[in-house]
């Protein structure tokens, strides 16, 4: 893993079920995380996704794409435009930082009207008993900038 490398994108369908399953999941009631019509009369054109889902799915782009021996030490985002059902998140990372096996990544979440959540990860490579080696992310994963190894 190098600094500027990109993971792999995501790409996350944005559905009714997951606005308000992720919502019941997190225990965030909130009337705008399950119930259209209520969400309408507060000003939103749908229910939408709430920061709790995102948190977990950001996670999840990182785990993902890291292999098993990723293990999040911290995670910092901003939501920006929110994720309606009917549309797409495609989440996207590009390395910024490296401290041993300690690598700092920006993470980005797009949907059909901006950037839904930003942020950054930072996320510790240990090497599992039978797992690859510390720092050791699987090539499949990793797009590397033209010009580097």
């Amino acid at each position: 893993m190098n600094i500027g490398d990109t993971l792999a994108p995501l790409e996350i369908p944005v559905s009714r079920t997951l606005i308000v399953s992720g919502a019941i999941a997190s225990r965030d009631y909130q009337d705008v995380h399950h119930d259209a019509e209520l969400a309408r009369e507060k000003g939103s054109p749908d229910i939408f996704m709430n920061i709790l889902t995102t948190n977990g799915l950001v996670g999840r782009y990182i785990t993902d794409r890291l292999g098993p021996g990723a293990v999040l030490r911290k995670v910092a985002i901003r939501l920006g435009a929110p994720n309606y059902p009917g549309d797409t998140m495609t989440l996207t990372g590009t390395v910024t930082a490296l401290d041993g096996n300690t690598a700092e990544i920006r993470v980005l979440g797009a949907n059909g009207i901006g950037h839904h959540v930003t942020g950054t990860v930072t996320v510790t490579l240990d090497t599992a008993p039978d797992g690859p080696a510390a720092g050791t992310v699987p090539d499949s994963t990793l797009d590397s900038p033209e010009g580097t190894p």
